[in-house]
């Protein structure tokens, strides 16, 4: 029996650097969108090549993993240098392999991350395999022995298979944790409903949960000042939203500004740990992972999970790879005794 099963993306990233990357900015009336700009036609330079693997199924397994969780993985590769590559390093993470599903014919996901001076990323990302899973090819048995499912977002064809696993998962009385991504999201949140019911953690970013829930963020105005608010009105009428599909625990990460979650009796909002962001790859599948590690850990201490899943994305993103900067409780614990004025703010 697993205490984690997770399932979702693997691929091989390699992350290129180049001062040459200039960020530009481009503004309508309406919208203001930053791109990251090459000169075009030109031979550029690069500073740095490194690669690693990563994929939201897989980071969470080794996130999982390495906070001391007996895990298994589902995931999709194909019979190619990547592939073996990807396999290889998810038995160095400790990670169960008996539940990866391989493809003699297609092609394992691949992704190029290019780095930006400000820590921040544009990634091409080849999707391969991991947007083919197929329902007769997932093992529902290990779903039904493990403790807790972690659902990662499920690219292209794949996406089809999460009302079955999710309703499978709580049917069998295995705890579940989603994370859902933009692309599934865009069906709305009626069709998400009855799927979010079956999770006891929801999981997302403030832009995918203005997605779904059709709730815009309204920025400061002269007679309104919304961001001096513990949280912002938009953000709870957002948490409010997702909480009513019956989900035990929604969470809306929003970047620089922390994290928010909602359980039906309180709003929580963690600030964001102090570090030095290098990349911010990975950032949110370590947040998730941790948060529902810490609740097992903790018995189901909300405050204390948050605050451990913001150490834990912090150090991540101090590190180039999704799976680099990965702590243990103790290491969490250890952080935050040297950082006493960090605190979840209750309301």
């Amino acid at each position: 029996m697993f205490d984690f099963i997770t399932i979702g993306s693997a691929t091989i990233d390699a992350f290129v650097e180049s001062e040459a990357a200039d960020i530009v900015s481009v503004s309508t009336k309406k919208t203001s969108t930053e791109f990251m700009a090459f000169p075009y036609g030109a031979k550029v330079e690069i500073d740095s090549f490194r690669t690693a693997v990563g994929g939201g199924g897989l980071n969470a397994a080794a996130n999982l993993a390495n906070l001391g969780f007996n895990t298994s993985a589902i995931f999709k590769i194909g019979e190619d240098f990547q592939g073996k590559t990807i396999k290889h390093k998810v038995k160095l993470a400790h990670v169960d392999t008996s539940n990866i599903i391989e493809s003699k014919t297609e092609t394992s996901g691949f992704s190029i991350i290019l780095l930006s001076f400000e820590g921040n990323r544009t990634v091409l990302a080849h999707r391969g395999t991991n947007g083919t899973i197929k329902e007769n090819e997932i093992n529902y048995e290990a779903i039904k022995n493990s403790k807790w499912l972690y659902i990662a977002p499920l690219n292209g064809n794949s996406g089809a298979v999460l009302d079955k696993i999710a309703h499978f998962a709580e049917e069998n009385n295995t705890n579940v944790i989603i994370n859902p991504g933009s692309s599934s999201l865009k069906k709305g949140l009626k069709y998400f409903e009855k799927i979010l019911a079956t999770a006891e953690v929801v999981v997302m970013n403030k832009e995918e949960a203005s997605l779904v829930t059709k709730i815009d963020v309204r920025p400061d105005t002269k007679t309104e000042c919304y961001s001096a608010e513990v949280i912002h009105p938009d953000i709870k009428a957002m948490l409010d939203k997702l909480k009513s599909t019956d989900a035990k625990v929604v969470i809306i990460t929003d970047g620089k500004n922390g994290v928010y979650a909602y359980d039906g009796k309180k709003y929580y909002r963690c600030p964001e740990f102090p570090a030095k962001v290098v990349s911010t790859l990975g950032a949110g599948d370590a947040l998730s992972s941790t948060f529902a590690a810490a609740l097992e850990h903790t018995n189901w201490n909300i405050e204390k999970s948050l605050m451990m899943a913001s150490v834990n994305a912090a150090s991540v993103v101090s590190n180039f790879g999704a799976q680099e900067g990965f702590l243990t409780f103790e290491q969490i614990e250890e952080q935050l005794k040297h950082t006493p004025a960090f605190r979840v703010e209750v309301v």
